[in-house]
Formats: C-alpha cells, structure tokens, sequence
C-alpha cells in the first residue's frame, strides 16, 4: 500500500466495487489516484480486531496487475530484481524489489509462476512508472501486459480458509505464497495464498465485471467484514510489512531497510541485478543504518517523520511508520537509526511535538505472524 495523494475529486479512478463501497457507507478517500475506503460504520478500530479475529475482505483492485510474456521471462525480470525469479517453481510466488542503479528501491512487488506467464502484482502509486520501466528495460526480451481489466481483492484473517473452501474447495490446502487458477460460483478467478496483515489469507483476482458479486458472496458470510485502508495500514504495521513510499523508497537499500532475505545466494553470488555493487558491499561491510521497530513507552503513538535521538539527545533517525497497534495493545512505529543504536531493546527518545517520549528499539513483527505453512 503507497501513501494518500491528493486529486481533485472528478479526476479520482474508481476501483470495480466503488459502488458496493457507496452502498455499504463506506468514508472514501483520495488515495494513488483512486477513490478508496479508509473505512466502513464499524470503524478502523473494529475493523482491524474483526481482521485478526475473523475475516476481512479488502478492496486492492487499485494495485497494478501484470502479465509478462516471452522466451524466458524470468530471466528477463531478474535483470530488474535481486529476487530468484528462475528458481520460481511452478504456482508459487515471491517477494521482491525493483531496484535503481544506487540499490535504492524503485517499488516492492510480487511475482508468481503462472506456467506460461509471470503474474506480477505491483503498488498502485508505482504502477504506471513500474510499467514504463518493465517495457523499456523489457523490451525485446519479454512482452508487458497490463491486465486494465482485473479487479483484485484480499481476504485476510484465521477464518478466511474456511470460508474461501465453501466456495473453492482446493484453496483450503493452498500453501503459503502459492498460486492457483480455480473458478468461484462459476467465473475463473486467480488464488494466491497471501496478503499484507500478517494473517492467513488470500487474493483474488479476476475480471473486473465479476468483482461485485464475488466481494457480495464473501460478505454475505457471517465471519466476513468490509474493511477499509485504516485498518489495512494498521494491520501491516504489527505485522513489521514495509509500505512504500514510507519504509522503503528509492533513498533506502535492501540492506538498510532489513530485506537481506529477498536477497538469495545465488543472486548475491551471481549479481546481475541493478545496484549490485552498493549492495555487495553494504552486504560485507555492513550499511550506516538500519530499519527497526520502535515501542513507544506509554500510550502516545509517534507518527511519520517523528525525530529519533539517542540518550544523550542527538538524532539519529527518523519514524517512518507510526500509529497505536490495537492488537498489540500499545503503540507501535518503525524507523531508521544509525547502526549503533539499532540494538533490540536500545533505548532511544522519540520528538514527539519537540517533547522527549522514550522508546526502544523492537524486534518486528510487533503480533505474530499466522501465514498457512501446510
């Protein structure tokens, strides 16, 4: 998910469920372009437990979905990622980056091995610069096909497997980050085992004429809500999930956002990949600073762009994501601090409003993750 932006109202895009939102009493929201839910009458808070205790189902058909093609497309798309995209077995999926030149991250996005095509899911903000920059890089070894007309949605929580199996029976015993061409009440959908709440869940993609009545058959079961971007954000930031724009942007590394682990050993061997150098050598040598989890002590939570200084009162990093964690109980932010301090439990003070607040440094995910490892 990439931040809110601003546009005038009638140049705001309308996902396929705009309507079903509308109806629903959704509060609608500028954000990447679209006309979005930030959330419904039961409210972010409600909404964020309902998520962790039982099902949502969220509105993501404002990310870009792509198709790409040809000879060897993975061989192509690792030109382009750090990922390993040729070791990919067939319906399973990863996460990886676009990367410039200086390592820095161009956007985070996730690849699947559809047989004969790559099935790329990338950030709403970053889709048309992602395309752009697929079809120039691209071109001649791999066709780009953006699929304009596919709605995307995401069901998430400890319950999503039970409802998804009354409509697709195989989903059930899906595996975490697998993929699977199936049909719901009838239409072809495409299932992956994923989501961005750290909860069991999945995506479902499919034509964008068939949206409505797939969203209104998952809500018409008693475990599944309508949730809105708040809780969406809330629900990613306990569970330690980057969001770009704010985590991670072009200014920041794999290394120094803590993503060493999409960086696989072939790939660090073999190199390849855009920024290679920066990273090897961060790699080696280590990076000047790193993203953690902050914990705010007390009830205060510290926002985006909070001054993180040491004990002593010099800064030595910045929040990037803050807010109260609900099912943490308490609130919860990440940042970036010089290496020195980024130590589990080192004490640090973060500015809030000029005021000192204490903190320490965490280990994330702040709740557990709950992915299906079959």
């Amino acid at each position: 998910m990439t931040e809110a932006t601003e546009h005038p109202a009638e140049s705001l895009k309308t996902t396929p469920l705009h309507a079903l939102h509308l109806e629903l009493k959704a509060r609608m929201v500028p954000f990447a372009g679209y006309d979005m839910p930030v959330q419904y009458p039961m409210g972010i808070l409600k909404e964020h437990l309902h998520t962790r205790e039982k099902a949502g189902l969220f509105d993501v058909s404002h990310m870009g979905q792509v198709r790409l093609t040809g000879d060897d497309p993975a061989a192509a798309l690792e030109t382009l990622v750090p990922g390993d995209i040729k070791g990919l077995g067939l319906g399973r999926m990863r996460y990886t980056l676009f990367l410039n030149e200086q390592g820095g991250i161009l956007d985070d996005l996730m690849v699947t091995n559809a047989g004969d095509h790559l099935f790329l899911v990338v950030n709403a903000a970053c889709k048309e610069q992602d395309v752009a920059h697929l079809r120039e890089k691209l071109a001649g070894k791999a066709e780009v096909e953006v699929l304009e007309d596919a709605a995307l949605m995401a069901l998430q929580g400890p319950m999503a497997a039970q409802v998804m199996a009354r409509f697709v029976p195989e989903a059930a015993t899906m595996k975490f980050m697998s993929y699977l061409s199936a049909t719901f009440k009838g239409v072809p959908v495409l299932i992956t085992r994923s989501g961005y709440t750290g909860e069991d869940g999945y995506e479902i993609s499919c034509d964008r004429s068939d949206a409505d009545a797939i969203a209104r058959a998952l809500l018409a079961e008693e475990e599944v809500e309508a949730i809105g971007l708040g809780a969406r954000d809330s629900l990613r930031l306990e569970a330690g999930l980057c969001l770009y724009g704010h985590d991670i942007d072009t200014t920041t590394t794999p290394v120094e956002a803590a993503l060493e682990w999409t960086l696989p050993k072939r790939r660090r061997a073999e190199g390849g990949f855009p920024g290679y150098d920066v990273i090897s050598r961060q790699l080696e040598q280590g990076a000047s600073r790193r993203r953690v989890g902050l914990r705010p002590e007390g009830r205060q939570p510290a926002r985006e762009h909070t001054p993180v200084h040491d004990a002593a009162g010099a800064q030595i990093g910045e929040v990037t994501s803050g807010g109260f964690g609900p099912t943490a109980g308490t609130p919860v932010a990440m940042g970036y601090v010089d290496i020195a301090h980024s130590a589990v439990d080192t004490p640090v003070q973060l500015m809030v409003r000029g005021k000192p607040l204490a903190a320490r440094v965490a280990a994330t995910p702040f709740v557990p993750q709950r992915y299906y490892r079959g």
